[in-house]
């Protein structure tokens, strides 16, 4: 029992790690609102589209509806850690260019409280904030550079009786996102020359709640259908918000123009989730899935900072509502052959129209991707290996194409644990 206390120890410590170790985004997009939004989804996920909302297995772990948590063995323990690598190409009016990026996703486990009756806990991504650009105004030059964004530090319980799972996951949402605009005016060659930094800064510290049904009907021995479905109430967010001038030409400390206190005037959305997955056992093992999405980010206000004298300083935003069409399939050839035949084959894609609206244009983006899974010698554990392509612009002016090929691994540990080994 003690290794196996070591073991949960060196998860969380692992998971801590997220905090600073965002899986680095590079998108001017990202300035706007809170950022690229995150989708709860391990790599396994990821590779069949991000589908997962009547997905359910023993062997890997679905934060997207905590009530897959009961489906779990109860005699297993899961912990799942995912990391990506990105490449991005982009292009608009003014030219070509491309980037790198990647880092720690997610951690999360898994474990059973009863035979029927599961928990997990983790930390994931909600929005992910990173850019640097600079361009050239009248009379100067300014730079815009952005980083941060929200994790989710979540527990989640979830039961079953007959075909029905009911789950609930209860998280702590945390995070800073930092806005920066350096802006240096034209001189006549003179090393007097100023320099200011306007900083945008929000601090986020906040609680939310997610709650999830699935529903399994066998069809006959070897078929089922399973329908899931996920709800998330609207939200205020509480923290700060703040901006600040200062000239980095002097030693001065920076001057607070504004600070506001975010509840009532910064929203999550109400959102919804329903997903359909067909599944086939026998010697051959077929999932397929489609998923719904919509976040009513439309109703969720994002307020301007105004000053003493009631002036706008920061200009608010007004979203749209954000829906995706998720569709994926994993395939495995013989569950009890050789290793070869063993291995899960996955596919899938995605459709997004998001929750950004800039200069009257939406945000649109959709994405292949296709993995498998290699099973480590002697165990359960597999390592899922997958690649993402995505393209992202707007709509209908296309203010900036990107491109992303994204390399996936996530490393699903599946251990046997509270089983007492007789002694002979």
């Amino acid at each position: 029992m003690k290794s196996k206390i070591k073991s949960l120890c060196a998860a969380l410590a692992v998971g801590s790690m997220i905090v600073t170790a965002y899986a680095d985004v590079n998108t001017p997009y990202s300035m706007y609102g809170y950022g690229v939004l995150g989708e709860r989804s391990t790599s396994m996920q990821r590779q069949m589209g991000g589908v997962g909302y009547a997905l359910q297995s023993g062997r890997q772990i679905n934060v997207m509806n905590p009530a897959s948590y009961a489906s779990i063995d109860s005699l297993t323990f899961l912990w799942d850690m995912g990391a990506n690598m990105n490449m991005q190409w982009s292009k608009d009016a003014t030219g070509k260019s491309h980037g790198y990026g990647g880092g720690l996703d997610y951690v999360t486990m898994e474990f059973p409280l009863s035979k029927f009756m599961g928990m997990s806990i983790g930390m994931v991504p909600l929005t992910q904030v990173g850019y640097s650009f600079g361009d050239d105004i009248k009379f100067g030059a300014r730079q815009n550079q952005g980083s941060g964004g929200i994790t989710e530090a979540y527990a989640g319980v979830s039961g079953k009786i007959g075909g029905f799972s009911v789950g609930v996951n209860v998280s702590y949402d945390f995070g800073t996102i930092q806005n920066d605009v350096y802006a240096t005016p034209s001189t006549d060659g003179s090393s007097t020359s100023s320099q200011s930094l306007f900083e945008q800064i929000m601090e986020i510290r906040d609680w939310n709640i997610v709650a999830g049904v699935q529903y399994k009907q066998p069809i006959n021995r070897y078929n089922s259908l399973t329908l899931g479905v996920t709800y998330s109430p609207k939200k205020s967010f509480h923290g700060n918000t703040w901006l600040t001038l200062q000239d980095l030409k002097s030693d001065s400390y920076p001057d607070t123009i504004v600070k506001s206190g975010m509840k009532g005037k910064y929203y999550s959305p109400q959102s919804f989730g329903v997903g359909l997955a067909y599944t086939h056992e026998k010697v051959h093992k077929v999932v397929v899935e489609a998923d719904f999405t919509l976040q009513q980010w439309s109703k969720a206000p994002f307020s301007s900072l105004k000053d003493d004298a009631g002036q706008v300083v920061f200009e608010g935003m007004k979203f749209a509502d954000r829906q995706k069409i998720a569709v994926g399939g994993e395939y495995t050839h013989n569950v009890r052959g050789s290793y070869l035949e063993r291995m899960p084959w996955r596919i899938g894609g995605f459709y997004t129209d998001d929750y950004l609206k800039i200069d009257g244009n939406r945000m649109k983006e959709y994405g292949v991707s296709l993995g498998t899974g290699f099973a480590a010698p002697g165990g359960k554990t597999m390592i899922n290996l997958g690649f993402e392509w995505i393209h992202r612009q707007t709509n209908p002016v296309n203010l900036l194409s990107e491109n992303y090929f994204n390399i996936m691994v996530g490393v699903n540990f599946n251990e046997v644990w509270f089983f007492k080994r007789k002694i002979n």
